[in-house]
């Protein structure tokens, strides 16, 4: 018969047990009225692709008249004729959808861990991203959500909020060649304004200096004293310092050797007259490989199934917080001392690019000419800017805790 709303409106569900129940039109092939016991009712449409028989919903009566539903039926039956395409399944996938978590576990798994700063991604996926659209499927997020997102952030935190929406951006680039969304997809990190970020220029003085030498020496840890002497006179990074083991060290050729670089590439770190005699000062582990051994040996959790296994220095902030405080420099941050360490060789007549070279950087636009300088330039450079450092400090590294100076009481006033 052909349908009608005067049909739909009188028709009652007849069956028994729950049987399917459907009234098919002869206007349009595979169209009809589907009845529930309930008496509610919904437009269907049965079709045929690739050998297999489909029955789909096109929407329930009341919400779509029956013209629309119509509509909507000679479309899809277009599709399936012209383009072979199975609605049906379009309509699954589209609600089975990848939410924004799977997409970041995808994200970790193939490209994160891989990554030098894979764990900041993880920490502003679990911080940022996931708190925020954690369920909603991939498609869903919007320009306007990671504008809102990165401008939330930026309130309080505005590099946080740039790396967060760099993070996501890259995301969804991967998210279209690995089908969570279309090819077409437009990403919705891009076209967003950044927030202004300004290089920060802060370093030790030569006048704050000689504080800060007393500081590090007097400061009761002694592996994180040994660090942030190295850190003074190598320039080395925080982490990839604190990965150093003893086999590192050159003893004949005096350079440190960091295979596992943020540059991506093996370092190696001439090291001056100073750096060598602190090095054989510090005192060596049992069982421990590190230059800068931790505590104790990473927990058998962390471990896994295998015997614990001895750790490098993790974390030296603490210590760190209470040199700066005790030298007056309480806003150095802890990376300032590498920055230190390549403005002292500026300011010591040092070429940038040389410096580069000093301190591994990976800008390319500087990598081309690194090869002008052999490791006897850097040398000299560190051997110059250790004597120099020493002589402004007035003090040496030392591998001994130093007793704080007393205080003059009042009768040496």
């Amino acid at each position: 018969m052909k349908l009608t709303k005067r049909v739909i409106d009188t028709a009652a569900y007849q069956g028994e047990s729950n049987a399917r129940c459907v009234l098919w039109d002869t206007e349009v092939p595979g169209f009809g009225l589907r009845i529930f016991p309930s008496g509610k009712k919904a437009f269907v449409l049965s079709y045929r692709t690739q050998g297999r028989k489909r029955l789909m919903t096109i929407g329930t009566y009341g919400v779509l008249t029956l013209d629309q539903a119509r509509i909507n039926a000679r479309a899809l039956l277009s599709k399936v004729e012209t383009e072979r395409a199975d609605p049906l399944a379009e309509r699954q996938r589209d609600a089975q959808g990848e939410t924004l978590r799977d997409l970041c576990v995808a994200y970790m798994e193939r490209h994160g861990q891989a990554k030098k700063s894979g764990a900041e991604d993880q920490r502003r996926i679990d911080k940022h991203l996931l708190p925020a659209w954690g369920s909603l499927k991939v498609r869903a997020i919007t320009q306007a959500d990671a504008a809102a997102l990165h401008a939330k952030i930026g309130k309080t935190r505005p590099y946080e909020a740039n790396r967060t929406l760099a993070l996501l951006s890259k995301m969804f680039e991967l998210a279209r060649r690995w089908d969570f969304v279309p090819k077409d997809h437009a990403n919705p990190a891009r076209d967003i304004d950044r927030f202004k970020e300004h290089k920060r220029d802060r370093w030790i003085t030569p006048e704050e200096l000689p504080r800060l030498a007393q500081a590090i020496n007097e400061e009761p840890n002694e592996v994180a004293r040994h660090a942030l002497w190295l850190y003074l006179l190598t320039g080395a990074r925080k982490s990839e310092l604190l990965q150093a083991r003893w086999e590192h060290v050159d003893w004949s050729r005096a350079e440190l050797k960091l295979p596992d670089t943020k540059a991506g590439r093996v370092h190696y770190i001439p090291l001056s007259s100073p750096a060598l005699t602190l090095l054989r000062e510090i005192p060596r582990e049992d069982g421990n490989p590190y230059i800068l051994p931790g505590r104790g040996p990473r927990s058998k959790k962390d471990a896994g199934e295998h015997e614990p296994q001895p750790a490098p220095l993790v974390n030296i902030s603490k210590p760190w917080n209470r040199v700066r405080k005790a030298a007056g420099v309480e806003d150095v941050r802890l990376h300032d001392l590498r920055r230190t360490v390549g403005s002292w060789l500026a300011q010591s007549g040092n070429s940038l690019h040389l410096i580069g070279r000093v301190l591994n950087h990976s800008n390319q636009s500087t990598t081309a000419v690194y090869a002008r300088f052999g490791e006897d330039s850097v040398r000299a450079a560190l051997e110059q800017h250790g004597a120099r450092l020493l002589g402004v400090a007035g003090v040496t590294p030392t591998a001994t805790a130093v007793e704080p100076a007393a205080k003059p009481t009042p009768d040496d006033q």
